[in-house]
């Protein structure tokens, strides 16, 4: 049975995880100038640091459960916040090209 804790640590994690995922995914998209660039980056990038976030957070800092299995880590941990943090910058960011950068130097 899953104690309040590790459920709650659990829901930090999957929501850490999302804002990581959707903060590199806007950044990425803004700065690259190619969509294929972006795309492979948030595909490659994006699920490595999501994996050593899950190694801090859930080895040294024991936050989170035990969740049984190891697809079902993979899947809560790693596949639902990459998918949730994409289509967020996706869907409800705006398009990279109406934002202004500044100049670069």
């Amino acid at each position: 049975m899953a104690t309040i804790g590790a459920v709650l640590g659990l829901l930090f994690v999957v929501a850490l995880h999302t804002l990581i995922t959707a903060v590199v995914t806007r950044f990425f998209r803004l700065r690259l100038d190619t969509d294929w660039g972006s795309a492979v980056y948030t595909v490659v990038f994006i699920p490595m640091l999501l994996v050593a976030s899950t190694l801090v957070l859930s080895g040294p800092l024991g936050i989170g459960g035990d969740l049984g299995g190891r697809t079902v880590a993979i899947v809560l941990v790693i596949v639902t916040p990459l998918t949730l943090g994409v289509a967020i910058d996706l869907l409800w960011m705006p398009d990279p090209e109406t934002v202004e950068l500044p100049d670069r130097a």
